[in-house]
Parts: C-alpha cells; sequence; structure tokens
C-alpha cells in the first residue's frame, strides 16, 4: 500500500486549490497594502509603511481618514467592522478629492478592490 492510496482526488484538488487560494490572498493583500501606501504617500500621511503590516495598516487608514487610533477596536467587532471600514473608506476618498460614496461599494465582492485603484490611483 502506498501513501496515496487513501488520499481521495478531491482531496487532491482541495489541496492544489488550497495553495492557489493562499497565492490569490497573498497577491490581494499586497494590492490593497500598495494602494493604502500609495494613498498615504499622496495625503501626506506619516508612516505609511505600516500598510503592510496587518492591524497597524488599519490604524494608518484610520490616521488618513481623520478618525481616532482606538476605532481600531471596532474592527474585530463583527458586523461593526462593515459599517466601520464604510465610514473610513469614504472619510479616505474625501481626503483623495473623490465622491466618499465609493466607500459603500466596500460591500460589492470584485469591486472593493476596483475602489482601492481607484482612490489611490486616480487623479
Amino acid at each position: 500500500m502506498h501513501a496515496f492510496d487513501s488520499v481521495l482526488p478531491w482531496d487532491m484538488m482541495a489541496f492544489m486549490f488550497s495553495g492557489l487560494w493562499s497565492l490569490v490572498s497573498l497577491a490581494v493583500y499586497a494590492y490593497v497594502a500598495f494602494c493604502l501606501y500609495t494613498i498615504a504617500k499622496k495625503t501626506n500621511t506619516e508612516n505609511p509603511w505600516l500598510a503592510w503590516i496587518p492591524i497597524a495598516n488599519i490604524v494608518l487608514a484610520c490616521q488618513i481618514a481623520g478618525k481616532p487610533w482606538w476605532w481600531v477596536f471596532f474592527f474585530f467587532i463583527p458586523i461593526a467592522n462593515i459599517v466601520f471600514a464604510i465610514l473610513v473608506v469614504w472619510k479616505i476618498a474625501e481626503a483623495r478629492n473623490k465622491p466618499g460614496w465609493l466607500g459603500i461599494l466596500l460591500i460589492v465582492p470584485i469591486a472593493n478592490l476596483v475602489i482601492f485603484g481607484i482612490i489611490a490611483f486616480a487623479d
């Protein structure tokens, strides 16, 4: 009996796709971090490198939005985190002279990624 005899085909596919999913997740994180870094640079916010550090990037987003640092705690509360993320992105969009309602599009899949790009790179 070989080691792979007990592995079912869908188990192998799940393993392959989980690796792909990890790469996609890392790519999305890098994209959002780069967008936040660019936004911080364009708004002259101190320490734009915080965009690359988990949780610290939320602090940076709150700074760009002009909100207090302790708003980070709201991002750990289910459902409230969605509301506060929309509020923060709304203010970030306004800081970049974009319409604030773009923040509402965070709840739309795929559009939520495009929004960060629009806020960061459209002038």
